[in-house]
Order: C-alpha cells, then sequence, then structure tokens
C-alpha cells in the first residue's frame, strides 16, 4: 500500500512539471526592449568659435611735459574722465613768460632796422638813375634791406616759439577718456626729454577685445570654407559677442575689425580684435573675457543630443543606431563641436539615420529592439505643428 502511495506521488509530481514546462513554452521569448530614437535631419546653423581674449583700451595717450620746470598744480582729479584739451597739470611759466617777451622786443628792433633799410634803398633808387651814387652803394642798399627783411622773419619765429612754449607750460589732454593717477606731486622738476610720463589717458568706450585663435583651426575654417563646407560671413565685419570673467553676457554686441598677418611662432595663434561699446565702463583694460565669433553658416548640419553620444575603449565617439529590420548597431563618428547641447557630427551618420537616445543600458549591437520617438523627436514635431498651424491662420 505505501509503495503505490508514493508510485502516485511521482506520477503527480512529474505531471505537474511536465504542465509548467509546457506554460513556458506557450510564453515564448520576451519581447524586444523599448528605446527612444532620434531621426536625423540636416539643420542650417551658425558655426560659433568660443575664443580667449583680453580688452585692451581703444586709445591710449601717455602724458608727458614738452618743457623743463617746476610743476606747480594738478588740475584733474585722479580716476577720472577727462575731455580732449583740458588742462591737466601746471608748470611754472615766469621763464618763458620772459624769453617771450625777450623775442618780441626782439623782432621789433628788427622790424625798425627793416624800415631803415628799405628808406634808405628806396632814397639810392632815383639817385642811381643820375648817377648821383655808385653801383656799389645802391648794391649794398639792396643787400642791407634783405638781410633786414630776413632778420624780421628769424624774430618772429623765435617769437612764435616762446610763445609756443608758454602755451606748453599749461600740459593739456591730447584725447578725451580717463585719466589715472599722478605720477608726479606739485613741486616736481619735470623735464622736456624726460621717459617718465605725468599720468596716463586711456579711451574706454568704444575699447578693443584682443581675441586668439590657433593657426591650425583657422587654417580648417579656411578649407571647409573654400569647400563650400561653410558659407562665409563677412569676415571683417563679423558680429562677436562676449562672457565676462564671472561667466555673465556681455550686453553690447561688437564687430570683428582686424586680423593680424602673421603667426605668433612663440604660441602658434593668429591675434584678431574686436571693438565693443562700452557705455558703461564694465569692460576695463586687462580684462580676460570669452569671445563669441561667428565663422559661417553650415547650411547640412547634423546634430545628436549629448546623451547619445558614448566612448569606447579607444576613446572613439560611437553612437547606436536602430537599422530597417530595427536591430542595434554601434557606429564610430566624428563629433566635430557642442552647439546649445548637441553635438556635430561630421562623419558616421547620415540624414534619416535613427540613433538611440534612451535605453541605451538594454541594447547591445545586434539585438532587436522596439524603436519609439524619443522626447527631443517629440517636441520637434510639436514645435513643427504649431508652426504649421500659426502659417495656416494667417
Amino acid at each position: 500500500m505505501l509503495r503505490r502511495n508514493r508510485v502516485a506521488g511521482a506520477a503527480v509530481m512529474a505531471a505537474a512539471a511536465l504542465l509548467v514546462a509546457c506554460g513556458k513554452d506557450a510564453a515564448g521569448p520576451p519581447p524586444p526592449p523599448e528605446v527612444g530614437v532620434i531621426t536625423l535631419a540636416p539643420r542650417a546653423i551658425a558655426i560659433t568659435d568660443q575664443l580667449p581674449g583680453r580688452t585692451t583700451a581703444y586709445r591710449v595717450a601717455e602724458v608727458r611735459p614738452q618743457v623743463t620746470g617746476i610743476v606747480q598744480k594738478r588740475m584733474f582729479v585722479e580716476g577720472g574722465e577727462v575731455k580732449a584739451g583740458e588742462q591737466l597739470f601746471q608748470i611754472d611759466p615766469g621763464s618763458y613768460r620772459a624769453a617771450l617777451s625777450s623775442a618780441q622786443a626782439a623782432l621789433k628792433r628788427a622790424e625798425a632796422q627793416a624800415v631803415s633799410a628799405k628808406l634808405l634803398q628806396e632814397r639810392y633808387a632815383p639817385l642811381m638813375a643820375a648817377n648821383a651814387v655808385s653801383q656799389q652803394e645802391n648794391d649794398e642798399a639792396i643787400a642791407a634791406r634783405a638781410r633786414a627783411d630776413a632778420d624780421v622773419a628769424e624774430a618772429r619765429a623765435a617769437v612764435d616759439s616762446a610763445r609756443i612754449n608758454v602755451v606748453y607750460t599749461q600740459v593739456l589732454s591730447p584725447i578725451t577718456g580717463r585719466i589715472g593717477r599722478a605720477l608726479v606731486t606739485e613741486g616736481a622738476l619735470v623735464t622736456s626729454a624726460q621717459q617718465n610720463a605725468l599720468a596716463t589717458v586711456q579711451q574706454l568706450d568704444p575699447i578693443y577685445v584682443d581675441i586668439t585663435q590657433s593657426s591650425t583651426e583657422l587654417l580648417r575654417l579656411q578649407r571647409q570654407l573654400a569647400s563650400g563646407e561653410l558659407v562665409a560671413t563677412d569676415k571683417h565685419e563679423a558680429e562677436v559677442g562676449l562672457t565676462l570673467e564671472d561667466g555673465t553676457p556681455y550686453a553690447e554686441r561688437g564687430r570683428l575689425k582686424v586680423s593680424e598677418v602673421s603667426v605668433d611662432p612663440s604660441t602658434g595663434s593668429v591675434l584678431l580684435r574686436a571693438v565693443f561699446p562700452n557705455p558703461k565702463r564694465e569692460l576695463l583694460p586687462g580684462m580676460f573675457v570669452r569671445a563669441q565669433l561667428t565663422r559661417g553658416t553650415r547650411s547640412a548640419a547634423l546634430l545628436v543630443p549629448q546623451r547619445g553620444v558614448m566612448r569606447n575603449a579607444k576613446g572613439e565617439a560611437t553612437v547606436m543606431v536602430v537599422d530597417n529590420e530595427d536591430k542595434v548597431s554601434e557606429r564610430v563618428v566624428t563629433a566635430d563641436r557642442a552647439i546649445n547641447g548637441e553635438w556635430l557630427i561630421t562623419t558616421g551618420l547620415n540624414a534619416g539615420d535613427r540613433v538611440v537616445l534612451d535605453g541605451l543600458q538594454k541594447v547591445k549591437p545586434g539585438a532587436p529592439v522596439k524603436a519609439v520617438p524619443a522626447a527631443e523627436q517629440m517636441q520637434a514635431g510639436a514645435a513643427a505643428a504649431s508652426a504649421a498651424a500659426e502659417v495656416a491662420q494667417r
């Protein structure tokens, strides 16, 4: 009886196992994983370079004395704004005024002598016609008058020179701008040939931004422009944006004005110079900034969101692509640059390719998947539909 029961129990267990196995076979393999993809479509984008730069004053004037003397007075506020022609320093003018008075007296004496020589020469003219004076005396009278006229011209030049020296005792600002601290004090002796400046005036509105770009990158851009891959903007008047040292964008836009014609051998870079308005004096000479320079437009660019691009063991950029059979394959691509959270892909992908963005951890090359539009694809479709609806309403 016990033996019969054991045999029956074994049969029941075998039947149960058979039923479970049959259930598994009936369920079949698991469904392919679902992944979010984006279908690549070419777009026109502006190619913008992020380049380091330094601000430089638009004009700089180092104010130096043009005469020798004692500084009597400083006539400006250090760090303030000065205008062209505004007096900055007063140098003792006493000796120069005296020299001017002496030159004026010498001019009057020369003019008196010129009058005497003129009258003598005029008296000799009719006497010479009557043979009352010799030819020698007449020639000497003519020469004396010429010498007297030359003395008058020389005396007038001396007066002008003395008057200029008196004016130079008033040290004036040559340009409009912001002046720094005074480098001399009242009572200091200054000379017309000294090397040290009395003060420095800098024009800050507008202001220069000197930008450096590697010669390698410049050559690459030139080749892209030559091949038609990029459509050039006006290189001499290209618009330039600016980011300040603290990361905030500068409100004003600048224009590219100058490009150096030679490469700096020590850095391998080319200097570009842009001009920016600076009405609030936010930019000061010597500040480090980052410039955004638009080089041209790529008419058929392929962009992939950054989360869809990975790196393999060799460090190469790769993406996962879903083919026409809904299977995944890995592609090695060239990610040229990042633009607003997306990679610009120059090689490895074509328009119409479906790139996996969501669910990358669930797939491997050769595996089947179920492709659905990623969030970016759905947003782009909604934006396009909204734009079409607005056009239809108009």
